[in-house]
């Protein structure tokens, strides 16, 4: 019954989408290669209803994640400092990730009040020495200010700050963080203060539980991908240069997934967390080539994998596919545009038109 009303829910949330307003651009970034379009047309064996798919390819992963959450542990928030800016004001906040783990976050809050409760948005940083400060306009040029940019357009942003500027080296910082932890991966250390980040946004009055987004670029990209895969109460998400196969980007250091993914034996797939996706909007932003770049032409495959996912179960278009400014690993205006443009849509008008 409960495995019942689990999936119920779960169409619930997706349906939503039917009504919602479409990027102009859809088409450009949902449309797969030839090769792709043309194997969609082949017929594949069912092996089980997908919401028992679906819950399996999670408990898989959990598994070897060694997930874990705190849903109710009191966030102990608190505030560090306080500024007001022109669109918004900045604060930094301390909140209790875990027994005995403080995280540090900025939450950007815009100015005035809204006739409903808002949009919210939870974003995560690249690899910088900076950490959250490009985010939220405190570091580096404005193309890489999304934070900012998201709170102008009437967001709330929580922009937490990653584990791994705990300790003096990354790998003292993931020693630290999964010691009351050892049989789980960086990755799960990440994903649950991803989760707690939405669960500090679900404590404000003025943030829609219905429309919270996730958004990242480089290692945050790969907080953002696995937060919509593992949590359903992301309606949609972007991620920037994560690298969206276990082979494109560094996750087999230890404050990932760890080296056991080069096992001749292991036989988990990152397509499957796309397909975990399907049903809510997820872009993938590649520069296809030069140094660090992680996603490109190369990330279709995975993507397709969750675009049939999404044809096989769920009512609508695809909302989810690839653009591949070519740009390197880097975030230009024109691609923080197609960002906004993407969160505008499914996250804070979704459904408006029901």
């Amino acid at each position: 019954m409960l495995r019942c009303f689990a999936s119920l829910a779960l169409c619930a949330l997706l349906v939503s989408f039917v009504s919602a307003e479409d990027v102009t651009w859809l088409a450009e970034v949902a449309t797969p290669p030839e090769e792709f379009a043309l194997k969609a047309n082949g017929s594949q064996a069912i092996d089980k209803p997908w919401p028992e798919q679906r819950e399996a390819i999670r408990d898989e992963w959990k598994q070897f994640l060694g997930a874990y959450s705190y849903p109710d542990l009191p966030l102990k928030m608190e505030t560090v400092q306080e500024e007001k800016l022109e669109h918004c004001t900045r604060r930094l906040i301390r909140y209790q990730a875990e027994p005995g783990r403080i995280v540090r976050a900025y939450l950007l809050i815009p100015h005035g009040d809204a006739p409903t409760k808002r949009p919210a948005i939870a974003a995560f940083h690249g690899t910088s020495t900076n950490t959250f400060d490009k985010l939220v306009g405190l570091a580096a040029e404005p193309a890489r200010h999304m934070a900012l940019r998201l709170v102008e357009q009437g967001f709330i942003v929580l922009c937490p700050e990653n584990f791994l500027w705990e300790q003096s080296s990354y790998q003292k910082s993931t020693e630290a963080a999964l010691k009351p932890h050892p049989q789980s991966k960086g990755m799960a250390v990440m994903l649950a203060d991803c989760m707690r980040a939405v669960d500090v946004l679900l404590t404000m009055e003025d943030v829609d539980p219905q429309r919270i987004g996730a958004y990242g670029h480089s290692l945050g990209a790969k907080e953002a991908f696995y937060l919509a895969a593992m949590d359903d109460r992301v309606c949609a998400a972007v991620a920037s240069e994560g690298g969206i196969e276990i082979g494109f980007s560094n996750w087999d250091a230890i404050w990932y997934l760890s080296d056991e993914v080069n096992a001749k034996d292991f036989q988990l797939k990152h397509s499957d967390l796309v397909r975990l996706i399907a049903g809510r909007p997820f872009l993938v932003l590649g520069g296809e080539e030069g140094r660090g770049c992680a996603d490109g032409e190369r990330s279709w495959k995975a993507l397709h994998e969750g675009q049939k996912a999404w044809q096989a179960n769920y009512p609508g278009p695809v909302r989810m596919g690839l653009y591949n400014h070519g740009e390197g690993h880097s975030l230009s205006m024109k691609s923080g545009d197609r960002i906004l443009d993407w969160m505008n849509a499914y996250v804070k008008n979704r459904g408006e038109n029901e």
